[in-house]
């Protein structure tokens, strides 16, 4: 599997991040993190794909597709793992 398949953005202090961040490290599914609260650019980027806010964790995949707090099947069946 190519690394680093998709951008999580989340914050530090966000409870569904830190369990699907545990989750995937678990299943083996490697992927860049971007903390939102440093960096204003991709804090835009979220909230373009969550019509306006800033909802975390969301994911953003190779092809331009994103998911906003997955469940780790649904990521999974995205990649075909």
């Amino acid at each position: 599997m190519p690394t680093q398949t998709f951008t999580m953005y989340s914050t530090q202090w966000c409870g569904y991040c830190k369990r699907l961040k545990s989750d995937l490290r678990k299943a083996g599914i490697e992927f860049l993190e971007v903390d939102i609260e440093n960096d204003d650019v991709s804090a835009a980027l979220v909230e373009k794909a969550n019509n306006g806010n800033q909802t975390v964790p969301t994911l953003i995949f190779e092809d331009g597709t994103s998911m906003t707090n997955p469940s780790l099947a649904k990521i999974k069946e995205h990649l075909a793992l």
